[in-house]
């Protein structure tokens, strides 16, 4: 980042204290509302981390999610507990120039990753794995995408065919000129671009495309401005003992998107959608970001496509919100390797939890 001085010193203190547990952004968020949520009805997507994630709370939660839409990350418990796995042979993250990446067809040890999976079930740690044969899931690979490869992405697909996804179930996608980021239609940076914000123009409209193969043909998308409501709400209640929120990785406060028919109690269904590192709405990004504004904010809630499908539809997108962790995780990151606790991959891990939570807690209006 160049030198700071003046007014915009001024302003990049301010941003980081905002950013900081316990301060006036969480004041003024709302508590998180209950509404008409069919649980069962519950999807999940992410990019990059949020992927990760993604696919973690996929696993875990298994008999709650119908579907997951998987951008640029690999599968469950890859890094097995090491960051070097993480970064070299489940991701190209050690070192910006890759030179010790050792992603391979073979890297992600898919075998090893399915017998661990029906350890953590044998274990009680998750749910039983024999839900994931009836879920959908879709992936995106970039083909420009040097961050995390598209054989990583690849051994997604293997991984949960291995636990019994049929192939009817499975659409694995590769942008052959994609970098690292979110597909989208129009918003964001030249589609082989891989920086912030992380976001590009492919003409693809991956959030469309994730929620129609999830839960089958939607009704088309609105044009505008979505129509519904953008809730800041407290992600506080929700970290399991109301935990320091550095140290569980997660903001003080997230967004829902919320549909004028769901706010009014119609039945909805519940779509989670997490973003990757580096967008988060407290990240401080080194150049503002294309939506404006000093830190990362709601460029990922608002750009990534998502809330275009949900008025249509009667889906209710929740998203929650990562926090940079100093040392242990400066970008923002969602925990896929551990620098949370040794449960980071199952039910009892922190985010996992908070994220669980969250979903009873918007399912807890049902009429």
């Amino acid at each position: 980042m160049p030198a700071l001085t003046g007014r915009r010193f001024t302003a990049v203190f301010l941003a980081l204290l905002a950013s900081m547990p316990g301060v006036s952004e969480a004041d003024s968020s709302q508590p998180l509302p209950a509404l008409n949520i069919d649980i069962d009805q519950t999807s999940v997507s992410g990019i990059s981390s949020g992927g990760f994630m993604a696919v973690q709370f996929q696993v875990a939660h298994s008999s709650i999610v119908k579907g997951a839409g998987i951008v640029a990350a690999g599968p469950f418990y890859c890094a097995q507990d090491d960051l070097i796995t993480a970064t070299t042979k489940c991701s190209c993250t050690l070192d910006p120039a890759h030179l010790v990446c050792a992603v391979s067809a073979g890297s992600a040890d898919v075998p090893a990753l399915v017998r661990a999976t029906r350890g953590f079930a044998a274990a009680g740690l998750i749910d039983d794995p024999a839900n994931i044969a009836r879920q959908r899931l879709i992936t995106f690979a970039g083909g420009k995408d040097e961050t995390v490869p598209v054989p990583v992405v690849d051994q997604l697909a293997n991984y949960f065919t291995a636990l019994g996804l049929p192939s009817a179930n499975l659409s694995a996608n590769t942008l052959t000129n994609a970098g690292h980021a979110m597909p989208t239609k129009a918003f964001g940076s030249a589609c082989p671009v891989t920086a912030d914000p992380y976001i590009n123009d492919c003409h693809v409209d991956a959030a469309g495309n994730l929620l129609s193969w999830i839960y089958g043909p939607l009704q088309a998308a609105g044009k505008g401005t979505p129509k519904g409501r953008l809730i800041q709400f407290d992600q506080t209640p929700f970290i399991p003992g109301q935990a320091f929120s550095w140290s569980s990785g997660l903001d003080s406060s997230g967004w829902l998107y919320v549909p004028a028919a769901c706010s009014k109690g119609e039945r909805c269904r519940l779509h989670i959608a997490l973003h990757g590192c580096k967008q988060g709405q407290s990240y401080l990004p080194a150049k503002p970001p294309l939506g404006g504004g000093l830190y990362y904010g709601t460029t990922f809630v608002k750009h990534a496509g998502y809330n275009a499908w949900a008025d249509a539809n009667n889906l209710t997108i929740l998203y929650p919100q990562a926090v940079t962790v100093p040392w242990s995780n400066p970008n923002g990151c969602w925990d896929w390797w551990g620098y949370t606790d040794e449960h980071y991959a199952d039910q009892q891990g922190v985010q996992i939890r908070a994220l669980r939570a969250m979903a009873d807690r918007l399912a807890a209006g049902v009429h």
